[in-house]
């Protein structure tokens, strides 16, 4: 299949472009640069130029496509609601395009709002909305399109991941304290960016109209054990905050860092064959990667 990818220079879609490339498939690749094209062209993939919020360009590489897969995002945490928005009508202009057809749309998702205290499962539906992502690709599926949303963890990591783990080691390099809140028993889900970028394949290859799949492996890391670790690895003390304490810590990253998003990949690798391999976020984070300056 011809498959246009948005976001396809970003650090989850490079890996999702090589993945698809990898199993025999053609990619056109969303640039917005001309270092981005560059990218693209040498890993083998075509260029469509244009930008998430350039809804026209969206429109036509829709249409010379076999399929979409929809990665990018504004990730400016300062401005999520304008980056929401954005993301919403890239979602529908795609998805007008495909309707009828039954040709795949992959949108990509959270965990975030789900079921607090629990493991969230593929079948349960948000009880927050942060994202309109999942609502806006799942009302498309009554439109003929193989509309698909994949749920990623909090933490996809790999070498150059520039996340939220990032955020969290700069923010306790700045502060001289590796934090969390309260107990620190909130847990983050996490996956490896190249089992995330097979599981966007298969869910391409062999998802069904309407299906949420989950992209973890590890299902919920306290954040106390992360602190723990970016601690020992700045050589700085490890702390708990308040809650009313974080957001002049933690800036916007307050907004996350106290959130419960335990989940479970279990119903997806059953009805996918997926299963991760690669190295767990505690176990990639001891290579000393991601403290390297």
């Amino acid at each position: 299949m011809r498959i246009f990818v948005t976001g396809a220079t970003g650090f989850v879609g490079s890996a999702i472009v090589q993945e698809l490339l990898g199993a025999g498939h053609q990619v056109l690749g969303l640039a917005r640069s001309e270092a981005g094209a560059q990218a693209l062209t040498a890993v083998g993939a075509a260029v469509h130029h244009g930008t998430l919020d350039d809804l026209d360009s969206l429109r036509r590489g829709a249409e010379a496509a076999d399929g979409v897969i929809h990665t990018a995002f504004n990730h400016d945490f300062t401005a999520y609601e304008t980056a929401g928005e954005t993301d919403r009508q890239a979602i529908e202009a795609l998805g007008g395009v495909l309707a009828g057809s039954n040709r795949p749309l992959l949108v990509t998702s959270g965990l975030a709002g789900f079921a607090p205290g629990r493991l969230a499962t593929e079948d349960d539906r948000p009880i927050a909305l942060p994202r309109m992502s999942e609502p806006t690709a799942l009302a498309l599926a009554a439109q003929g399109v193989r509309a698909i949303v994949v749920r990623l963890s909090a933490s996809v990591h790999d070498r150059n991941d520039h996340g939220f783990i990032p955020t969290l080691i700069n923010i306790a390099r700045e502060k001289g304290v590796a934090a969390y809140v309260g107990e620190g028993l909130n847990r983050w889900p996490a996956v490896h960016r190249l089992d995330a970028a097979r599981l966007y394949r298969l869910a391409l290859e062999q998802g069904t109209a309407g299906a949420c799949y989950h992209g973890l492996a590890d299902e919920g890391i306290p954040l106390r054990d992360i602190a723990a670790i970016i601690g020992r690895h700045l050589n700085v003390p490890v702390v708990s905050l308040t809650a009313e304490e974080a957001p002049g810590h933690f800036g916007w990253m307050a907004r996350f860092v106290g959130l419960d998003m335990a989940a479970s990949s279990t119903l997806t690798q059953q009805r996918l064959g997926w299963q991760p391999t690669h190295p767990g976020l505690l176990a990639d984070l001891e290579q000393g990667h991601y403290f390297a300056s």
